[in-house]
């Protein structure tokens, strides 16, 4: 199966617009019941009459059409004021299968916090397919943060749709860390002037992990503003593809756009692939984008360890420290130690 395709094609040589998989989808699956909902509960309106209106990218329309045909969640959040919401979805034996679909409506001047994790039991197979669509009004401020902690045996895949009207401002943290194989597009459109949508995003991948990521940001509207930061590192035999693209289109005049993405190589086995992207058909933009790999200096590493720590205490040490600017973005200090702990624990 072929998923997560880029905008722009190229050459086939680079391995990259693309990712091509041996998948079996899980053909049915019972109602899936491992559902915590918590929070500012009252602040938000939660019903279940999600839309099934197509993707514009996505990670493809078999993985698509599993989720309009066969969700066993489907989440409608209407955000009406402030407050913070969490959506914990716990991976079990006996709710092994999650296909789901959230759709967020962040109306006029509400200013929220939507807090989505994803966890799974070790030591059996798990599967999660999602899309996550955000419908942002004017005035409004939208913060998700998405965490992935499945096991390792199992299979990831999230689509992510925001559409961003007038001084509308949406904010991903997106702390990518489980799964076997974790595929994640996202898509944002800058349609209204002055909206702002950026994601921040780190990943951590160990063993013989796969992380496919596509981010794409199109710019219609004037003074709209992106930003993509990507923070990761790479253990073991662990592999990632990174594409990014901010496309400037006809009437975004003013529009400013950056990502950045940056990958640290903590063996010699482990392979980072990036590919950035600007694109650009009106004039009186700026864009700016960066992508590079490599290894910790040894430089670095001695001066720490010569302060008393071990190299692989020294190690922790670095790659915390190059994640902690996109872990502070998260303020549930609760949630942020349990990342923190998790990123020992992968590093041991």
């Amino acid at each position: 199966m072929i998923l997560n395709q880029t905008p722009i094609r190229t050459s086939k040589n680079y391995k990259i617009n693309n990712i091509e998989l041996d998948l079996e989808m899980p053909k049915k699956q019972g109602e899936f019941e491992g559902l915590t909902i918590s929070g500012d509960t009252s602040n938000f309106k939660i019903s279940n009459s999600t839309c099934k209106q197509a993707l514009v990218y996505g990670n493809g329309k078999e993985l698509e059409n599993q989720i309009f045909e066969n969700a066993n969640q489907n989440i409608k959040i209407e955000e009406t004021k402030t407050g913070n919401l969490y959506l914990d979805f716990n991976l079990n034996e006996e709710n092994s299968t999650l296909v789901e679909n959230i759709e967020i409506e962040a109306n006029t001047k509400s200013k929220t916090t939507i807090y989505i994790k994803y966890m799974s039991d070790d030591n059996f197979k798990c599967y999660h397919n999602g899309i996550l669509r955000v419908n942002a009004k004017s005035n409004s401020r939208t913060n998700i943060v998405v965490i992935n902690m499945l096991n390792k045996n199992s299979s990831n895949f999230l689509s992510i749709e925001n559409v961003l009207e007038e001084s509308s401002n949406v904010n991903y943290t997106i702390v990518d860390f489980g799964g076997k194989t974790s595929v994640t597009n996202y898509y944002s459109k800058l349609d209204g002037k002055g909206a702002k949508a950026n994601i921040n995003t780190i990943y951590l991948g160990k063993d013989e992990q796969v992380f496919d990521i596509n981010y794409i940001a199109e710019l219609f509207g004037e003074n709209t503003e992106t930003n993509i930061g990507v923070q990761g590192a790479l253990k073991d035999e662990a592999k990632k593809n990174f594409k990014g693209t901010i496309d400037f289109k006809k009437g975004s005049k003013k529009a400013k756009g950056d990502e950045n993405e940056f990958c640290m190589l903590l063996s010699d086995k482990a392979k980072s692939k990036a590919l950035p992207m600007l694109l650009c058909t009106e004039e009186d933009v700026e864009g700016n984008h960066s992508s590079s790999a490599g290894k910790i200096e040894d430089d670095k590493l001695f001066y720490i360890m010569s302060r008393g720590l071990s190299e692989k205490d020294a190690m922790k040490l670095i790659v915390k420290a190059k994640f902690n600017k996109i872990l502070e973005t998260i303020k549930d200090e609760r949630l942020k130690e349990e990342i923190v702990e998790e990123i020992d624990k992968r590093l041991d």
